[in-house]
């Protein structure tokens, strides 16, 4: 593997921040997938070598790397924030790793018109990063690291500062992006469905330890244990405790029962924590095999293009996920419906036991 972490640990004080794991990742993109504090920024950085790790070692090529300054590393990184010179230019801010790299002019003006036009910018070579828009300046930025002919790019939730037009914008060109270059690609995101749409390799974190690693949309299909599931899912997957009883699975105190069908069918009697996402649970019935549940509205969250509506059956919180506007009061009885194919079911260690088949999990 071209990069390898060994028993790589982090702690400052008391706290640790990464607890010891191993990694290897080779060329391509691999997608770094944690809610907030879970330790990707810390992650990266000691790949960086921008900070040390407690114990451990990193490997690049075989090499062990882990004591080398960041500056004498063949790396770059690109952060939330818009990092540029503001007293450079955009062409200047795109140049300045090649100008220390001591290239020659031609070939510094060559690339730098090569990647500005790749990211779109060209034609705002000659202005100030304080003229561009947001989207304009994080572009200036990608592009200086993308300028560097590095065999490692670090990406630290490139677009969380955007809004979600140009989100999309820059996600689909930076996946094309990474297709194409010869180098180990790490990027850093909160959002599940960023995740998916860059595709690649995924690493799961949660409070500085790796969960589960593999490709991307496997590990979305297939979480091997339910807090995958909840880390890889926006919002986090709906967790319901339940018993195998005979041919039905019984929740909620037995108040909601649900057939035996699909992968659930190889269930052995006993007691499982079952997952079902949101975007699984509707308020219409699409199918005969669907599911009603009786249930009273808590909340409803308008987000963008859905609604994400939080109701209660019987003790038991769900969140259903309604693509468009969806206007319902608080407290109102509303009824919803999930069709049993689509649940996930976890033993009570949390490990995945059964999922979905593919052809429901979209």
């Amino acid at each position: 593997m071209a990069l390898k972490l060994e028993h790589v640990s982090k702690r400052l004080g008391r706290e640790t921040h990464i607890h010891p794991c191993d990694l290897e990742l080779d060329y391509g993109l691999t997608v770094l997938i944690g809610q907030t504090l879970a330790g990707k920024t810390t992650l990266l950085r000691i790949i960086a070598g921008l900070e040390k790790p407690t114990e451990g070692r990193v490997n690049l090529h075989g090499e062990n790397v882990t004591g080398v300054p960041v500056q004498k590393r063949n790396i770059a990184m690109v952060y939330q924030q818009f990092i540029n010179y503001p007293s450079l230019t955009v062409y200047d801010n795109i140049a300045s790793p090649l100008k220390i790299a001591g290239m020659d002019k031609g070939d510094i003006d060559r690339r730098v018109r090569q990647t500005a036009e790749m990211m779109h910018i060209e034609r705002f070579l000659e202005r100030l990063p304080g003229e561009l828009s947001g989207g304009q300046q994080q572009r200036c930025a990608m592009a200086r690291a993308l300028v560097k002919d590095t065999e490692l790019l670090l990406f630290d939730e490139p677009l969380v500062n955007l809004d979600y037009k140009l989100r999309e914008e820059l996600r689909a060109e930076m996946r094309d992006i990474f297709t194409k270059r010869k180098a180990i690609v790490i990027y850093s995101t909160t959002e599940p469905m960023e995740a998916l749409m860059l595709g690649g390799q995924a690493v799961v974190m949660d409070e500085g330890r790796i969960l589960q690693t593999g490709p991307t949309v496997n590990v979305y299909h297939k979480p091997a244990t339910i807090r995958v599931g909840q880390v890889f899912s926006d919002p986090p997957i709906n967790a319901i405790e339940g018993e195998v009883r005979g041919q039905e699975v019984s929740v909620a105190n037995g108040e909601l029962r649900f057939p035996m069908t699909g992968s659930l069918s190889k269930l052995q009697p006993g007691r499982y924590q079952f997952g079902v996402r949101a975007n699984h649970l509707t308020v219409a019935r699409s199918s005969a095999d669907d599911v009603e549940i009786p249930a009273t509205v808590e909340l409803a969250e308008l987000s963008g293009s859905e609604t994400f509506i939080h109701v209660a059956h019987h003790g038991v919180n769900w969140v259903v996920q309604e693509e468009g506007v969806y206007s319902v009061g608080i407290g109102k009885s509303i009824r919803i419906f999930v069709n049993p194919r689509h649940l996930f079911a976890f033993d009570q260690s949390g490990d995945l036991v059964a999922s979905p088949e593919r052809r429901f999990s979209n």
